[in-house]
């Protein structure tokens, strides 16, 4: 008898020694631990900060987008205007012996006002005089002969310009052949272009530079010039630049 109850309670024990071990294990299999899910947790709050701090870029926010085609908010192509000019120093009718070109110092200010490259036309051999009275003489000798005199240096490429300045003294109320060489070698470049005529003077204006220099470049588009009195260049630069820089504001540069 004493045998067969302790086989009851043998039966009894081990019957709730299994019940408390399923139980166990299904609470430890059917349940996540809070302590090891903290990190992925925490982890996953950097990331939603760092994409909340990389949102205004990434939807296009204006503060930190460059202006349109450009990477740097510069400009990317750069200047689209050209001034090209022939001057001369030396003995200049009524103002004496002068080392800065009166064609160079208005060719400078419109530079200074529209941003625009410079060229300079120099002649391959330089054998004009420095006395005024020679050089009328060479300059008629010139102009009767048709003459091309030739320039040295290579001119900028053409095809970057949209506007080409172009200014020189009046010679025998005519541009100095030396820009029609360069009228002429430079013709299919200059077409299709927006070209502005510019003079230096003592009383002949602009001399008809507008009209000649279609008749050389029929393709491109003439646009109003300016005339300035070359004793104005070299003493009444204010006024000069004042001019200059209202004829380009007319002209919408």
């Amino acid at each position: 008898m004493r045998r067969k109850i302790k086989s009851i309670i043998c039966l009894v024990l081990t019957l709730g020694l299994a019940l408390t071990l399923a139980a166990c294990g299904s609470g430890e299999s059917g349940a996540e631990n809070p302590d090891s899910a903290a990190p992925s947790n925490e982890s996953a709050g950097q990331s939603a900060a760092a994409d909340e701090k990389t949102v205004p870029a990434q939807t296009g926010d204006p503060a930190n987008e460059a202006p349109a085609g450009s990477t740097d908010g510069s400009d990317p192509e750069g200047s689209r205007i050209l001034v090209v000019y022939f001057s001369r120093t030396g003995e200049q009718y009524t103002v004496g012996v002068i080392e800065h070109g009166n064609t160079a110092i208005v060719a400078e200010m419109i530079a200074d006002e529209t941003g625009a490259d410079l060229f300079e036309v120099l002649p391959e051999d330089d054998h004009y005089p420095m006395t005024y009275a020679e050089l009328t003489d060479v300059a008629k000798k010139e102009q009767n002969e048709k003459a091309r005199p030739a320039y040295s240096g290579e001119v900028p490429d053409l095809s970057q310009y949209d506007t080409v300045f172009i200014g020189a003294p009046v010679w025998w109320g005519d541009w100095p052949m030396i820009m029609y060489t360069f009228f002429e070698e430079n013709e299919e470049a200059l077409s299709g272009k927006t070209l502005v005529p510019f003079s230096t003077h003592e009383g002949s204006g602009l001399s008809g530079f507008d009209r000649k220099l279609s008749s050389a470049i029929p393709e491109g588009t003439v646009v109003k010039g300016l005339a300035v009195r070359g004793n104005d260049c070299q003493n009444q630069q204010e006024s000069v630049r004042m001019s200059v820089n209202d004829w380009i504001a007319e002209l919408g540069y």
